[in-house]
């Protein structure tokens, strides 16, 4: 057998499933690379990830697979409301298919501090399959109802030089709080 094979069969085992966790400050710049790597999410500066990774880490959440970031929610409590709103969900190519993006939005749902929401709300624009994808099976998954309206719209809010984000609403009610929970 070649050398070079018994030295790749040495190498440390690929990880099963990737390790989700609270941000910290020294993850902005991976996150801002990951998040710039999973179009179409609009690219904030590399700043803004740091400021959430740090300040918003207990609403936040990352995944790792073999040390690597490749999964990552943004998301906060809306002040004076019972909503938890998601503001980004990356999921880079190595962790594709896994179901990654429910399993993050799940482990937040369940968090103290988040647990109590009556909502989750996010915004998407119409052309986002994969973010319609993910949050409908979401609604699904947990019993959720799914509802949603133009919100930020292109013309009155973006000056026409982005597509209109529409509100889409997730119910979190008793049953789907027992749900999250077991998830």
């Amino acid at each position: 057998m070649p050398k070079d094979i018994l030295q790749t069969e040495t190498d440390s085992p690929r990880t099963c499933q990737p390790r989700l966790r609270k941000p910290n400050a020294t993850d902005g710049a991976e996150i801002w690379e990951l998040v710039n790597a999973c179009e179409p999410l609009d690219r904030n500066s590399m700043y803004a990830n740091l400021i959430q990774a740090d300040h918003f880490r207990d609403t936040c959440v990352v995944a790792e697979l073999d040390g690597e970031i490749v999964g990552w929610i943004s998301g906060h409590m809306i002040p004076g409301d019972d909503a938890f709103f998601v503001w980004q969900v990356a999921v880079g190519e190595a962790a594709r298919g896994m179901g990654l993006g429910k399993k993050m939005l799940k482990a937040l749902i369940a968090r103290d501090g988040i647990s109590d929401a009556a909502v989750l709300k996010t915004t998407i624009t119409k052309d986002n399959a994969a973010s319609w994808g993910l949050f409908r099976s979401f609604a699904r998954d947990i019993g959720g109802e799914l509802s949603e309206e133009p919100h930020f719209e292109k013309e009155a809010h973006f000056d026409g030089a982005h597509d209109t984000e529409h509100m889409v609403t997730i119910t979190l009610d008793s049953d789907a709080k027992v749900l999250k929970r077991a998830a």
